[in-house]
C-alpha cells in the first residue's frame, strides 16, 4: 500500500539489476577480474593486462575501456562499442577497467553495490601491498603510481571523540576564536609577534588544523609538530594567554643564534622559523618537487616562496644574464637610511597612488618597491665579466618579481649597522590595505616607460592583488625596544596583539603604525 511507498523513498533500493549476476560464484568471478584487468598487483598481471586489454571492436586500448561481466568482452565506452555489446547481449553490467567502477546499462549510470564494493576495496588493497613489496620506490614514483586515494574512515576512537564531543564550533562575524595572548618569557616580544602573523596566515591555519603533517623526526624534537600544537591552542577556545615555551626551547635548540634571552630581531626570528619548519616537513609530500623556486613541496615553499629574478645587462654589448633566486620576504630600504634613495616618484605630492593616500612627500610601499625593482648601475668599481664580450664590463642590474608567493612579506629596513652607525630610522612609510604587484613582475619590464609603469587598459588581472593581514611594529630604540602585531580577524575587524594583552583596533591605528614587516594575502585566495 501507500506505506511501502514512503520506505522505497526514505531507502532507494540501489540498483535492482545486480541480481542477474549475483548468482553461482559470482564473488569469485568478480575478483578474478579485479585482480587481472583493474588493480593488477605483480609485474605479470600488469603485462597481462597491458597485452589483453583492448576493445574487441576497434582494437582500441584507450577510450575508457569496459569489461562485460556477463562473458567475456572489452568495449570502448568513448565510441558505443560496450552499449552495443550490452544491448545485442542483453548484458546489462560492465566494469571501468581504469577505476573499477560498475556501469549499468539499464540504469544508465553507474552504481554502488555493497557486496561488490567490498570485494574492491580489498582486491585494491592487496594490490597495492603486492606493488610496493615487488616493485621498488622510486620506480613507482616515477610511473606516477604514488596517486593513491583511499576512502578515510573514522577508527575507533575518532568515533568516540565524535560522540563525546557533539558540539561543534561555530564562526560567527564576532567571534574571537583564533585569538590568544602569549606570555613573554623574557625579551620575547620578538618571538610572539611572528608568531601572531602565522597562526593568523589563513593556508597555513588549514595546513595544521586539517593534520596533515607526518613527522618523521624524534619525539619532541620537530618545530612543525609544536606548530601543529599551537594552533590547536590558538583555535581550541580558550582565553587565557598561551605560554610558548616549548616553541622558544625548540626554536633555541634549531636555531643557535637566537638562543638566550636578549632582545632578537623579529625579522630575523621569522627567517629562522620558516627555514626550521621547512626542513621539519620533509615528510610531507615526501618533499615532492614544486613549481616553486624553491623546487620544494612543503606548506613553507607552497605559501611564502617566490622567484626573484635578477637580470644584469651589459653596457657594451647589451647582452642580458638572467637568474632566478627563491625568497621568503623582500627587504626594502628606507629613505633616511645611509644607502642613496632616489627621488620620489611624480605623483608623491599627496593624494592616492595604488590605493594609498598619504600625505604630501611620505613615502609609500609602493616608493620602496619602485626603487627595489628599479635598474641600477654598477659602476667601475663593480665589473662583472660579460658572456656576451667575454672581459670585465661596466653593467646595470635590475630585480624583478618572477613568481609571486601566496602570501607576501615586505621587511622595511628599520635598523641600520653599518660600519660607522647603529640605529633605528622611523621614518613613516605609508602602506595600502590592498596591493597590486603587477608593476613589480618581470613580464610588467616592457611597460614601465622611464621607471615610470604605464597602467595598461586591460588591468583586470587579479593574480596579483593582494590584502592586508598582518604588520608587525617595532617601538623604542635599537638597544630597548618592543615588538607588537597588528593581525586582521574575519574581513575587517583588527586586533592589536601586545604580548598577553589583545585589544580591538581600528583599520587607522592599524595604518597609521610605523610598519616594521608586512604581511600580504593574495586575495583570489582570500576566504574565511
Amino acid at each position: 500500500g501507500s506505506n511501502s511507498d514512503v520506505v522505497s523513498v526514505m531507502s532507494p533500493a540501489g540498483c535492482s539489476h545486480v541480481n542477474v549476476f549475483k548468482v553461482d560464484n559470482w564473488k569469485q568471478n568478480l575478483r578474478v577480474i579485479y585482480q587481472c584487468f583493474v588493480w593488477s598487483g605483480s609485474a605479470e598481471t600488469r603485462k597481462r593486462k597491458a597485452k589483453s586489454c583492448m576493445c574487441h571492436m576497434c582494437g582500441a586500448h584507450l577510450n575508457r575501456l569496459h569489461s562485460c561481466l556477463h562473458c567475456v568482452f572489452f568495449g570502448c565506452f568513448t565510441k558505443k562499442h560496450i552499449h552495443e555489446h550490452a544491448k545485442t547481449k542483453r548484458h546489462n553490467l560492465a566494469i571501468d577497467l581504469l577505476y573499477g567502477g560498475i556501469y549499468c546499462f539499464v540504469c544508465q549510470d553507474y552504481i554502488y553495490d555493497k557486496d561488490m564494493e567490498q570485494i574492491a576495496k580489498e582486491e585494491q588493497r592487496k594490490a597495492w601491498k603486492l606493488q610496493g613489496n615487488g616493485l621498488c620506490k622510486s620506480l613507482l614514483l616515477a610511473h606516477g603510481v604514488h596517486t593513491k586515494y583511499s576512502t578515510w574512515e573514522p577508527t575507533k576512537r575518532e568515533l568516540e571523540l565524535l560522540r563525546h564531543n557533539p558540539k561543534r564550533r561555530k564562526i560567527t562575524a564576532n567571534c574571537t576564536i583564533g585569538l590568544r595572548g602569549l606570555i613573554n618569557l623574557g625579551n620575547t616580544c620578538f618571538m610572539n609577534c611572528i608568531v601572531q602573523a602565522l597562526t593568523h596566515t589563513p593556508l597555513l591555519r588549514d595546513f595544521f588544523l586539517s593534520d596533515r603533517h607526518k613527522c618523521e623526526m624524534q619525539a619532541n624534537s620537530c618545530l612543525v609538530c609544536e606548530m601543529s600544537q599551537l594552533f590547536q591552542e590558538f583555535y581550541s577556545g580558550h582565553r587565557s594567554p598561551h605560554i610558548p615555551f616549548r616553541l622558544l626551547h625548540l626554536v633555541w635548540t634549531h636555531a643557535r643564534h637566537l638562543a638566550g634571552y636578549e632582545q632578537q630581531d623579529a625579522h630575523e626570528f621569522l627567517i629562522a622559523a620558516l627555514d626550521v619548519l621547512h626542513r621539519h616537513c620533509k615528510g610531507d609530500d615526501n618533499g615532492k618537487k614544486a613549481n616553486n623556486p624553491n623546487h620544494c613541496n612543503c606548506i613553507i615553499d607552497q605559501i611564502f616562496t617566490g622567484g626573484l629574478q635578477s637580470d644584469v645587462t651589459c653596457q657594451v654589448c647589451h647582452g642580458v644574464s638572467t637568474t632566478i633566486d627563491p625568497f621568503w620576504d623582500i627587504s626594502l630600504d628606507l629613505p633616511g637610511s645611509s644607502s642613496p634613495f632616489w627621488p620620489l616618484s611624480p605623483g608623491s605630492d599627496g593624494g592616492v597612488v595604488n590605493g594609498e593616500s598619504h600625505p604630501p612627500g611620505a613615502t609609500t610601499l609602493t616608493d620602496c618597491l619602485r626603487r627595489f625593482t628599479r635598474p641600477e648601475h654598477l659602476g667601475s668599481s663593480a665589473k662583472i665579466k660579460c658572456s656576451g664580450c667575454h672581459s670585465y664590463q661596466e653593467s646595470t642590474k635590475q630585480l624583478t618579481m618572477k613568481r609571486l608567493p601566496i602570501v607576501a612579506c615586505f621587511h622595511l629596513k628599520r635598523f641600520e649597522h653599518s660600519a660607522k652607525l647603529r640605529r633605528k630610522i622611523s621614518t613613516y612609510v605609508s602602506f595600502p590595505l590592498e596591493l597590486d604587484m603587477t608593476p613589480f613582475m618581470a613580464s610588467s619590464k616592457e611597460s614601465r616607460m622611464n621607471g615610470q609603469y604605464q597602467q595598461p587598459v586591460d588591468s583586470l588581472n587579479n593574480d596579483n592583488k593582494y590584502s592586508l593581514f598582518a604588520v608587525v611594529n617595532h617601538q623604542g630604540t635599537l638597544e630597548s625596544g618592543h615588538y607588537t602585531t597588528f593581525i586582521r580577524q574575519h574581513k575587517d575587524q583588527w586586533f592589536k596583539c601586545d604580548d598577553a594583552i589583545i585589544t580591538k583596533a581600528s583599520i587607522k591605528d592599524v595604518l597609521d603604525s610605523e610598519g616594521y614587516l608586512l604581511f600580504y594575502h593574495k586575495q583570489f585566495l582570500e576566504y574565511e
